[in-house]
């Protein structure tokens, strides 16, 4: 959604690549390439996230409510999933694409009012 909220925002700037013969799988590369970076950004921060809330939470709840949370090494099935968060966010990122390269010419350069 942050991509094709962009994709609104740019609509020119995309029109403007096509109009100077950007083709499909340029625009398309642009596009999936800034929604990996979301995709790697949002799963380094949400793992920060977590490692902190365990080191910074784990004493109270073990005091509070007796839950014991400790750090490990990743397991094969988080690999995994992290993996397919990755993936899925990059697919995802195609999708505002497709649909921006299909947006007319004239749409993307003509003026809003």
């Amino acid at each position: 959604s942050v991509v094709m909220a962009g994709l609104n925002e740019r609509r020119r700037e995309l029109a403007v690549l096509r109009a100077v013969g950007a083709g499909l799988r340029h625009v398309l590369a642009l596009l999936a390439l800034e929604g990996a970076l979301v995709t790697v950004l949002g799963v380094l921060l949400g793992v920060t996230m977590a490692v902190l809330g365990i080191a910074l939470l784990s004493p109270w709840l073990q005091a509070q409510f007796g839950l014991t949370l400790s750090l490990s090494e990743p397991t094969l099935n988080e690999w995994l999933l992290t993996a397919s968060l990755l993936v899925a966010g990059w697919l995802a990122s195609l999708l505002p694409g497709i649909r921006a390269y299909r947006l007319s010419l004239a749409d993307g350069l003509s003026p809003r009012i």
